[in-house]
């Protein structure tokens, strides 16, 4: 049963939890589309082709500059639309492991799996550059020396982390779920 818990004005979570047989806690962060946002790209596209259209019938030549640009253009706004991130998911399995997804809005889905036994703490880390602070959720994993982002290109705040963390530690027995980080309340 899916139950919007938490949003902002950029990121919706959502909270999936299935019960029965097989057991999923699947944690959603949906990216709220903006809609000015498509509509410029609408515009853009629009643009490229009033553009082409117009220099071919400047030049006098139809076929080649203008079949050019066509294809130009498409390899620009599919480009544009294959890296736009719709959600990024972390599906935890009580008794095997941690399946991190990334869903594309041209459809394309990109999973990794770890299993529950090389996961040994889940954390949230602050992260400060010179123009910015955010938080972001990592996966301490034996066996590995770089830390594990549950969320790659997501930057949701700490209030919609803070579930999730606090499920992965439930699922890992890490025993921190009952002290939480500071929460701005």
């Amino acid at each position: 049963m899916a139950k919007i818990q938490l949003a902002n004005l950029q990121y919706l979570y959502k909270h999936d939890d299935c019960e029965g047989s097989h057991p999923l806690d699947t944690h959603h962060i949906v990216i709220q589309r903006n809609s000015a946002r498509v509509f410029l790209v609408h515009l853009f596209t629009l643009f490229l082709f009033i553009n082409a259209i117009y220099l071919c019938l400047l030049n006098g030549t139809l076929g080649t500059i203008f079949l050019l640009r066509m294809l130009s253009s498409a390899c620009l706004v599919k480009s544009y639309y294959g890296t736009l991130i719709e959600k990024e998911s972390v599906v935890i399995i009580p008794s095997l492991g941690v399946q991190l997804e990334a869903h594309y809005w041209s459809g394309r889905v990109v999973r990794s799996f770890i299993t529950i036994d090389k996961i040994l703490k889940p954390v949230l880390n602050e992260n400060v550059t010179p123009f910015t602070c955010y938080w972001s959720l990592v996966l301490l994993v034996r066996g590995k020396k770089e830390l594990i982002l549950a969320f790659k290109v997501v930057k949701p705040p700490v209030k919609l982390l803070i579930p999730i963390w606090k499920a992965l530690c439930a699922a890992t027995y890490s025993g921190e779920t009952t002290d939480s980080p500071a929460e701005d309340k």
